[in-house]
């Protein structure tokens, strides 16, 4: 707790960190306070300890967890400074190493050895030491400011958790990923296959987060190339627009995280299907041209958002109890005739909404919506959007009868952080509605003329390109769903990719490639890449060739497939290493070739055959020893070894990874009870949990409270049958 003394020297950059969420990430945030109180509350009553909420404490309360004082059950953060730390400004600087890349505070921390009199309480001796520094600051730079600070490894080491069995006692889960989710992004260069990419890779989080602020700060260097010196921008804004506003802050604090959240996304009213049905006639994409509506029929909306400015999931993070939803509003004159996504009179959004959040649940089948990890078990759905991805809301408008004016259908993008339900638990019985602040991030309009009416909407020009619009609405149809019979739109993405394609872009036929490969039409998806190649410009090289490499392992050709792929995780491919990519990264990329170099190795059978089997096994391994070297926890590396482990005959090493694969994967069984048991109950959630939805707008009224659930009780009854 050395901030004091680093403000005496860089006080710009202690202002920026005193109104960052990492100051506030202890007990001086009510949000986290709450929920940490209860978790130390719920765990001591169960286990007699608190040993399990220092997964908690090991990011957000490092001064109390290190001195010993969290592990106290009379521990009183009120009373104790410690509890209103926060990440201090040692807390980052101090750290020397990352251990691994599993998160959950997995770091080295070392008490920065220092300049003579570092502790000295006397004035003339304090000066001493501010001096040394002044005249010698490279040991200073040295013990602070480290490589790894400059890495989005020293991120992940808070921003990536797993909820271990010992918080949890049911068993492995992935929590919040900030760094997974970037790391496999177009944003960071290390995915093989998104579906775009920026000119160059985005190599660190703190290019986003930690922007550069012109100061005079005598650490300040002119980072940006502006001419001006400046420091990274130590309030890290993100996405927390909620706590500064709980705490009483002024507005001004919130300004970077509204600037950084306005147009990380898009959103377009791309088209409209007639009868209000999937299988309508579609006409798109609306604008220039509008088609007229008439008065007494059903149409559908096709709204499509997408990523812009994220370099991982938006949002990630708290995603279960942060709002990301579509606010729809359409009018006819001066009349308000349908919304979706309204405000009640608490502050509540209506919870048949079109959300991009993730839903979770309890092993009872209860909502997580109290921030208690303890209990999560399970998500309802996750429709959080990856970087450079699409998803499509489809909402359907009965136009009364009686409309005689122009309809103008309005659609706006709303974030905010912490949901009413959330802040009903933080205040309890002071709960008088949810005040906390919306953002919108983007937003659309479009006027539709009446079938034989005089008055005419003027122009309507879009300024999206329209091969990109197809392509994004492509997109979403093909993610709408990946199980079973629920694949998406696979026909209606086809249609729209074979749009793309017409219009001149080789995203067309590349995207109906992953058509075709996810249909297991596996001869037009080759023809559809050999297509795509030959477009000028191209779609890019390494993308199509890693869909050829899938379709050649499915069809047999296993060696021109690992050919393709370990030129991927080579980066051979000289435009990409121009823009920074680097594939050897993309983890999923190495399991699939371990993968296929096993299923080689089991073609060489026989006694002649024997070193290459064995040989090839060992490329296997290799490269699957790699993939868990990114993600030690990544299931399908360790059931893949397992069987490389079992082949070589090493029996032992085999049964190693089959157990860790067992506790990294998905338990289907468990999922399928606590699932069944919250759609039985929640008819809005159950609808979101569709992969095809249909949202009606309805007719402008006041919006119902959502329906209060049981913590345990009727839900829980129905998970134990």
């Amino acid at each position: 707790m050395t901030d004091e003394a680093c403000a005496e020297c860089h006080p710009d950059i202690a202002r920026q960190h005193a109104k960052s969420m990492h100051r506030l990430s202890s007990f001086n945030n009510p949000a986290y306070r709450f929920s940490v109180e209860e978790s130390r509350r719920v765990l001591l009553a169960r286990d007699g300890n608190l040993a399990a909420a220092r997964l908690c404490a090991a990011c957000h309360d490092p001064a109390p967890l290190f001195s010993g004082r969290f592990d106290d059950a009379a521990y009183d953060p009120d009373r104790d400074p410690s509890g209103q730390a926060g990440i201090t400004c040692v807390t980052c600087h101090a750290i020397t190493q990352v251990n691994s890349p599993r998160g959950n505070g997995d770091y080295t921390l070392i008490d920065p050895p220092g300049y003579p009199f570092a502790r000295s309480d006397n004035a003339l001796l304090k000066a001493i030491h501010q001096q040394l520094i002044k005249a010698k600051p490279a040991f200073h730079k040295q013990t602070l400011l480290k490589p790894l600070h400059r890495s989005a490894e020293l991120c992940s080491v808070c921003h990536k958790v797993h909820l271990p069995f010992e918080l949890n006692h049911y068993r492995w889960l992935r929590g919040q990923d900030h760094y997974d989710s970037f790391l496999l992004s177009g944003v960071s260069g290390h995915r093989v296959d998104s579906f775009y990419y920026p000119p160059r890779a985005v190599p660190r989080c703190a290019v986003c987060h930690m922007a550069a602020a012109t100061s005079d700060d005598p650490a300040a260097r002119d980072f940006a190339g502006s001419g001006h010196p400046s420091v990274h921008d130590h309030r890290f804004a993100a996405a927390n627009t909620a706590v500064p506003v709980m705490l009483g802050h002024p507005e001004a604090d919130n300004a970077p995280r509204r600037d950084l959240l306005r147009g990380v996304a898009r959103v377009d009213l791309f088209g409209l299907k007639e009868d209000g049905h999937i299988d309508g006639r579609l006409h798109a994409p609306l604008r220039p041209e509008v088609p007229a509506l008439e008065p007494g029929r059903r149409y559908l909306l096709e709204t499509v958002v997408r990523t812009l400015r994220v370099g991982h999931e938006l949002t990630q993070g708290t995603a279960d109890s942060n709002e990301l939803w579509l606010e729809v509003t359409v009018t006819s004159g001066e009349r308000v005739i349908a919304r979706s996504g309204g405000l009640d009179e608490q502050g509540q959004v209506d919870p048949w909404a079109y959300f991009l959040n993730a839903y979770v649940l309890d092993r009872h089948g209860n909502r997580i919506d109290r921030r208690n990890a303890q209990d999560i078990f399970v998500a309802l759905y996750n429709h959080q959007l990856p970087p450079g991805a699409a998803a499509v809301a489809h909402f359907a408008l009965e136009v009364p009868a009686e409309t005689r004016d122009p309809i103008t259908v309005e659609v706006r993008f709303q974030y905010r952080k912490f949901d009413a339900q959330f802040l009903r638990h933080i205040e309890g019985a002071a709960f008088d509605g949810n005040p906390l602040p919306i953002t919108t991030i983007a937003e659309d309009r479009v006027s539709f003329p009446l079938a034989g009416g005089s008055a005419q909407p003027g122009p309507q020009p879009s300024a999206l390109p329209e091969w990109e619009r197809w392509n994004d609405y492509g997109i979403a149809l093909l993610r709408e769903g990946d199980q079973g019979s629920h694949k998406g739109e696979l026909r209606q993405a086809a249609e729209a990719f074979a749009r793309v394609e017409a219009l001149g872009r080789g995203d067309g036929p590349l995207n109906l490639a992953r058509v075709y490969y996810k249909e297991g039409r596996l001869e037009d998806a080759a023809a559809a890449l050999r297509r795509a190649a030959r477009f000028e410009p191209p779609a890019p090289p390494w993308t199509l060739t890693w869909y050829s490499a899938l379709v050649d392992r499915e069809l047999g050709n296993l060696d021109p497939a690992i050919a393709s792929l370990e030129a991927l995780a080579n980066t051979q491919f000289q435009a990409a290493r121009e823009r920074g990519f680097d594939f050897s990264r993309d983890f999923r990329l190495l399991t699939e070739l371990g993968r296929t170099l096993f299923e080689r190795a089991r073609q060489a059978r026989g006694t002649a055959q024997r070193d290459s089997r064995v040989a090839l096994l060992e490329r296997s391994r290799s490269w699957l020893d790699r993939a868990l070297a990114i993600d030690p926890e990544y299931a399908p590396a360790h059931f893949n070894l397992a069987l490389v482990y079992a082949e070589l005959g090493e029996g032992e090493r085999a049964d190693r990874h089959r157990a860790l694969h067992e506790r990294y994967r998905t338990d289907d069984q468990a999922i399928e009870r606590a699932v069944t048991a919250h759609r039985r109950h929640n008819p809005a959630a159950d609808h979101a949990a569709q992969p095809i939805a249909l949202y009606d707008l309805k007719p402008s009224a006041p919006q119902a409270p959502a329906p209060e659930l049981p913590i345990a009780g009727a839900l829980s009854e129905v998970a134990e049958r």
